[in-house]
């Protein structure tokens, strides 16, 4: 399960990475970088992501009940891969229309699904046991 501690504190520093960049691209404008992202929206998704994906990461493993080692690996290879695309998709104005990166989204997607419906499952189980 400590896992989930790793992915948490790679979200957080993915967090405050793009906390810090998105700001100084704001504040100090330098031309040249500033056409380098040129979709501030999705990086602001990228960037709430990271804080819920860290959130997530850190509630599972603070929950107390014993989950398994396979969903806990899904949830943070999951929540950390799902919010890197948005940043992939900031710095590419063509990214949804690329065939790989379409595949590697569905595949982050199902790799999360399949820990979080773990990881609920074994809480709901846990849950209705005590």
């Amino acid at each position: 399960m400590e896992i989930l501690l790793i992915g948490a504190v790679a979200c957080m520093a993915a967090l405050i990475l793009s906390a810090w960049l998105m700001t100084f691209a704001r504040w100090f404008p330098v031309k040249g970088l500033d056409e380098k992202i040129p979709d501030y929206k999705t990086f602001i998704r990228a960037h709430v992501d990271y804080a819920l994906m860290a959130l997530f990461n850190l509630g599972f493993y603070g929950s107390g009940v014993e989950l398994p080692v396979f969903a806990c690996w899904c949830v943070a290879i999951g929540g950390f891969t799902n919010p890197s695309i948005f940043v992939v998709a900031t710095f590419d104005p063509d990214f949804w229309d690329k065939q790989l990166w379409k595949i590697l989204s569905a595949i982050s997607f199902i790799i999360t699904t399949i820990g979080f419906t773990g990881v609920g499952i074994t809480l709901l189980q846990h849950a209705l046991q005590s």
